[in-house]
């Protein structure tokens, strides 16, 4: 049985609205996203989110803010990061909250006459020294809890970032998330290193796309929504349904039950 949730919608404006959409429209859980100011650390109260999360029977997830870069070069800047990270996992803990959806950051690039260059893949080893010391903290600050950081594909993995992800994946409190429609306006170009680790898929933002335009109702563009959803069940994954409107958001989920039946 698939879990369904929804995402922090902008037109809900307080955590009782989103939860209130989400009981009502049959759903399981909100991905609480760290990039709207109701959602930063210091306004998650713990005993309300559980209040709120008890009242209407459901639960939640995280979206890290998507401007996270663990990576920084700037050592006071990546500390804020890391510290969001680590604090987040806290909360995480005391709210039972099982996935943090975290977005792998490119970093800074130069534009040279002839070529872009990315300054993570110029300076992979320092980057990459980086990232196994994210993994050790974040390691160490789970520990036996039931929690995973699943590493949610955008617009194209670059080869230091999937040699960042493998290193990542080499601990058990990383996973994948696989944002099908974000890979389908990139003409599919991270499914092949997605499915190569598809035993440590975790988690699916679904939702429908056509040509370059993403975040569609389901049923409303041109993909294999079917193929997504086996792909769902086969690995036990929770499934956002990553629309951005409350109308968008009930059309998916008429159309999951119409397609279901």
């Amino acid at each position: 049985m698939i879990n369904f949730g929804m995402p922090s919608l902008i037109e809900t404006s307080t955590l009782d609205e989103c939860a209130k959409l989400c009981a009502k429209f049959g759903l399981d859980f909100i991905e609480l996203n760290m990039n709207l100011p109701q959602y930063q650390l210091d306004k998650i109260e713990v005993a309300y989110f559980k209040s709120i999360a008890d009242k209407y029977g459901i639960y939640y997830t995280i979206h890290l803010d998507e401007n996270l870069n663990v990576s920084d070069f700037n050592p006071y800047v990546a500390k804020a990061y890391i510290k969001t990270v680590a604090d987040t996992i806290e909360i995480a803990k005391q709210l039972g909250i099982k996935v943090l959806n975290m977005h792998m950051a490119k970093g800074v690039y130069f534009t040279l006459p002839d070529r872009k260059v990315l300054l993570f893949s110029e300076y992979k080893e320092q980057y990459i020294d980086s990232i196994v010391n994210f993994r050790n903290m974040c390691e160490k600050i789970i520990g036996n809890a039931d929690i995973m950081i699943c590493i949610e594909n955008c617009d194209g993995y670059e080869d230091f970032q999937q040699e960042a992800i493998e290193v990542l994946l080499e601990s058990k409190v990383f996973a994948l998330t696989f944002d099908v429609g974000h890979n389908h306006t990139i003409c599919g170009t991270d499914e092949e290193f997605i499915m190569k680790h598809k035993d440590r898929l975790h988690h699916i933002h679904l939702h429908d796309a056509k040509g370059r335009k993403n975040h569609l109702t389901l049923g409303t563009g041109e993909m294999d929504i079917q193929k997504y959803l086996v792909l769902a069940k086969e690995q036990n994954c929770r499934v956002v349904l990553e629309t951005k409107t409350i109308d968008g958001l009930r059309q998916s989920v008429e159309w999951l039950k119409g397609f279901q039946k």
